[in-house]
């Protein structure tokens, strides 16, 4: 079974060039997937690609690099069957939840010569 690598994408990029990048790569179109929002034409979007081998991963990793890619999730033993939107969706929903996010700078206010607990009334 292939594994599916997808990738959000930023608001600017083109989705035709993606389609372009990925065909001339060796992709068939049966093998990528790309969801679109039909509200707006210049949302961001999200496309599937299957992938056979760690090779295959990272071509299409860096096609998705040079197509202003946000972010990308590889999801194992999954086919392009199963990699409709709403699957998918589900799928990343649950790895940005579970993911460790980085937290601001933290500063720690250390003891001053104000009052501590020794102080007599």
């Amino acid at each position: 079974m292939s594994n599916i690598l997808a990738g959000l994408f930023e608001h600017h990029s083109d989705y035709k060039k993606l389609e372009n990048d990925l065909e001339n790569s060796g992709f068939p179109s049966s093998d990528y997937i790309i969801y679109l929002n039909s509200d707006m034409s210049d949302a961001q979007y999200l496309a599937s690609v299957a992938v056979k081998d760690s090779n295959q991963a990272d071509s299409a990793r860096s096609i998705f690099t040079q197509n202003a890619v946000i972010k990308t999730y590889l999801f194992e033993n999954m086919s392009i069957d199963q990699a409709n939107y709403d699957t998918i969706k589900k799928y990343i929903d649950a790895r940005n939840k579970a993911e460790i996010h980085n937290s601001p700078d933290i500063k720690i206010k250390t003891a001053s010569d104000g009052m501590n607990s020794e102080v007599k009334f």
